[in-house]
């Protein structure tokens, strides 16, 4: 889910790579996992993931 606008995609493990499309179209930076359980964030500019909130 994007950090910017809320927009849900899917991530570069799926076929289509909506997350890396959106943020090539937008410019939003930051994406963070919706799955349950998990709570890793990704910066497309910095090419860093954070694990999130221990």
């Amino acid at each position: 889910m994007c950090l910017t606008c809320g927009h849900v995609a899917c991530c570069d493990s799926s076929p289509h790579k909506h997350a890396t499309a959106h943020f090539h179209d937008t410019d939003h930076a930051v994406m963070r996992s919706v799955e349950p359980g998990e709570t890793w964030r990704w910066c497309y500019l910095d090419m860093l993931v954070d694990s999130g909130p221990s």
